[in-house]
């Protein structure tokens, strides 16, 4: 007779009972993890079982013992007893409709309420209101099973108790969507799902992607703002709403029979590992540029672009004109267009700025708007060449003068003078002394 562990009650009616056995306990303290501590009790069961017949005995059903379902599929007879989910939703009065899983196991499964968690002990029981407090929240109504006494608590108690045995349980029941204080994505698409029902919020109803497109734009400029800000409270509530605009659109799109939330998950989810085959797959990468590469040859493949000029060309049209030079210029590089160095830049900078002051002088203004385009295009290209992202820098200058500008005409009113009103040499004097006074 082999016992999973002396401490399960099984144990203590076989003591009563007189019947000899021998526990696995040192196979929890050679094992990483609950699926290893599985393997190494199946297969020392099935070591011993070659010698002679062997019984294993463990609590509860076959189905929640991850070593008694590695023995079945090995051929083992099963004598099955009573589900440990089964007991603990009995005394919380669950009927039916709740999820069960081992305690050892939560981290790996997919989590909704009502919950039921069997195999707590003194070890888990911390680890577990943590996971669990993260997901449903610490306030969680809750029936805690310690030592055979029942407990009805918030989640966060949970590891306050003395006297974990052998079969001890969690119960987490579930609460209504309005009294919740940590939410879920099932509960964040229920919430836009009821905005949009019948009987829900007007505007949220008759939104189309269309009149919300700028929204999506907007959000990401917020959550841009909050990162360049380094402030990590909105760049929390941002991506939230970023968040919202992937969601609302595609909960529209499954208005119109398109395609659903679960299609949109499923897609990014497949572009993150096809496209990840250097860790998924058989490719290989060296450093963030070979990983980048891969991704890159990937998505080529998955968009069915067999030309560069496909790639070019699969640049959004709606991209900011300065980050949309940058990509395209990236992927032209690629195709075999001149690279970017600092060395191509100066001769083709010389020559499309003489284009540019011969279209100045010809008061062509068309000519002037393509040559001027032509002069930024070549900033682009040095910009890459020295490694440096377009948009960003001007970002940052522009910020920079909006700080020297403050400051210059701080201390041009400061000395009573109008702005408008200052000699050229005023002004070199009072841009130098704004310069040192704004620190940039």
């Amino acid at each position: 007779m082999l016992v999973r562990t002396g401490g399960m009650p099984a144990a203590r009616t076989l003591d009563d009972e007189g019947i000899p056995y021998e526990t696995l306990d040192a196979l929890y303290e050679q094992s990483r993890n609950y699926d290893t501590l599985a393997k190494k009790i199946a297969a020392e069961v099935r070591r011993r079982g070659k010698e002679k017949k062997v019984c294993y005995c463990f609590d509860g059903s076959a189905a929640e013992d991850a070593a008694a379902l590695l023995l079945l599929s090995k051929g083992a007879e099963l004598a099955d007893g009573k589900s440990k989910a089964s007991y603990f939703a009995g005394l919380a009065r669950l009927s039916e409709g709740y999820e069960a899983v081992s305690a050892f196991s939560l981290a790996e499964k997919r989590l909704v309420l009502p919950l039921v968690v069997y195999d707590l002990t003194a070890d888990n029981v911390s680890d577990v209101k943590l996971l669990l407090g993260e997901l449903f929240g610490d306030e969680t109504p809750a029936l805690l099973v310690c030592g055979g006494v029942q407990h009805r608590i918030p989640l966060y108690e949970a590891d306050r108790f003395q006297g974990f045995g052998g079969l001890d349980g969690l119960v987490l029941f579930d609460v209504p969507l309005l009294e919740k204080k940590r939410f879920s994505f099932e509960d964040f698409i229920a919430i836009l799902r009821r905005l949009r029902a019948p009987d829900g919020c007007p505007w949220d109803r008759v939104q189309t992607h269309r009149s919300i497109r700028i929204n999506a734009i907007e959000e990401a400029y917020e959550l841009v703002d909050a990162i360049d800000r380094e402030d990590v409270g909105r760049m929390c509530e941002e991506t939230g709403d970023v968040l919202m605009q992937a969601a609302f659109h595609a909960l529209i799109e499954e208005d119109l029979g398109g395609f659903t939330v679960g299609d949109m998950i499923t897609g990014v989810s497949q572009k993150l590992i096809t496209r990840h085959t250097h860790v998924f797959g058989q490719d290989k990468a060296q450093g963030a540029d070979g990983a980048l590469s891969v991704w890159e040859k990937n998505k080529m493949t998955e968009k069915h672009q067999t030309t560069y000029a496909d790639a070019v060309n699969d640049v959004p049209e709606c991209f900011p004109a300065l980050l949309r030079a940058q990509k395209i210029a990236k992927r032209m590089e690629k195709g075999g267009w001149d690279a970017a160095t600092v060395e191509n830049f100066e001769r083709k900078f010389r020559e499309e700025y003489g284009e540019l002051m011969q279209a100045y002088k010809s008061g062509d203004g068309a000519a002037v708007a393509e040559e001027l385009g032509d002069v930024l295009f070549c900033a682009v290209e040095l910009g890459r060449a020295v490694g440096a992202d377009c948009e960003q820098a001007l970002l940052d200058t522009v910020k920079k003068m909006q700080r020297r500008y403050t400051a210059y005409e701080t201390l041009v009113r400061a000395e009573g003078k109008d702005v408008n009103a200052l000699s050229n040499e005023e002004k070199d004097e009072y841009y130098k002394r704004a310069k040192n006074a704004s620190d940039v």
